[in-house]
């Protein structure tokens, strides 16, 4: 199905992918893979608040219309929310689109495109997340399960678009330009995510040391964010173990980004933010210790390598080992 655009040089086209951040991040490629076709295209993109910082990192996005599902779901009889969710409508009704395409596939977000002007699409029901989603679209593709989710989202926009995949994904994205802070270590420095939403996601804290000890006697400082309080008390611990180790003050997801996008490389847990650093194009290991990385892992070239998997934590030596093959900063 080819979609005929008010202006074929320059289609517009609404692009929802609401959450969480690693999912936010899978959806970049469509942006690169679309400007390919359409250099000229006018792409907007509605996000979660809190992640409406991505999209804008890829140059070809013109605009991000931010939600708040999340809380909007704990407030439902403030009135408040109702206002948020009303101008939210009246924001996405003042835009004239050719075509919205819903790649998360969940009745929350088809329900969120349904108020979009253009060609509504998603998902069929055997290839949505829900397939309940599909109802609410007025155009549906088949895409087939089993796919890492880069592939998936891919796969549907070029569909709904009508044209064909050739290279492999390209997220767009370059760290954002910011003042260099003070507490930065001077040099070079690696980033370690120790932190993620599950406690059986989690890395030994004796695993850091061992490998923050290595990598400092390389010559090269560990930074550890962090983002909640819990994480915080982890940084500090680890620091504490780990020589001129730098635990950093609560960051937003723009200055996370700067910081990884300078770091010489990356190691990270099961969490979105090493995505990120996959998708810029820094050496990053991904550490897997409950889930698959097949499906939802880092998915960024050949710096970006997974160990690890469901019950089985990789070794120290291994993640070192890694790190020496992405990088010749790191060295055994």
């Amino acid at each position: 199905m080819q979609p005929l655009f008010a202006d074929p040089d320059s289609p517009r086209i609404l692009l929802v992918k609401t959450s969480s951040l690693g999912d936010v991040l899978h959806n970049l490629p469509v942006v690169s893979d679309i400007v390919r076709v359409y250099p000229n295209a006018r792409i907007d993109w509605v996000a979660e608040n809190a992640f409406a910082a991505l999209p804008k990192l890829h140059p070809a996005v013109r605009n991000v219309i931010p939600v708040a599902v999340r809380s909007w779901r704990k407030k439902l009889f403030n009135a408040e929310t109702w206002h948020e969710i009303a101008s939210f409508r009246d924001t996405l009704r003042s835009e004239k689109y050719d075509i919205a395409i819903d790649t998360q596939g969940l009745l929350k977000s088809a329900l969120l495109m349904r108020g979009a002007n253009g060609l509504r699409c998603g998902f069929d029901r055997d290839s949505a997340r829900e397939p309940l989603a599909s109802r609410f679209y007025q155009h549906t593709f088949p895409v087939a399960k089993g796919q890492h989710a880069v592939e998936r989202n891919r796969q549907l926009v070029a569909q709904a678009l009508g044209y064909a995949l050739s290279d492999g994904p390209n997220y767009g994205i370059h760290p954002p330009a910011i003042e260099r802070p003070a507490w930065l270590p001077e040099g070079r420095y690696a980033v370690l995510l120790h932190a993620t939403s599950r406690d059986d996601k989690l890395w030994s804290e004796a695993n850091w040391v061992a490998l923050g000890r290595h990598l400092q006697q390389q010559g090269i400082s560990c930074v550890l964010p962090w983002g909640n309080a819990a994480e915080q008390a982890r940084s500090v611990r680890l620091s504490s173990q780990i020589p001129q180790a730098n635990t950093p003050g609560k960051l937003n997801l723009t200055e996370v980004a700067a910081l990884i996008g300078g770091a010489g490389a990356v190691v990270g847990v099961d969490t979105g933010i090493a995505h990120l650093a996959a998708a810029m194009d820094v050496p990053t290991v991904g550490i897997y210790t409950a889930t698959d990385p097949v499906l939802t892992g880092l998915y960024a070239g050949e710096r970006a390598v997974n160990l690890g998997g469901i019950g089985q934590p990789p070794e120290v030596t291994e993640v070192i080992a890694t790190l020496a093959r992405l990088t010749a900063i790191v060295t055994l």
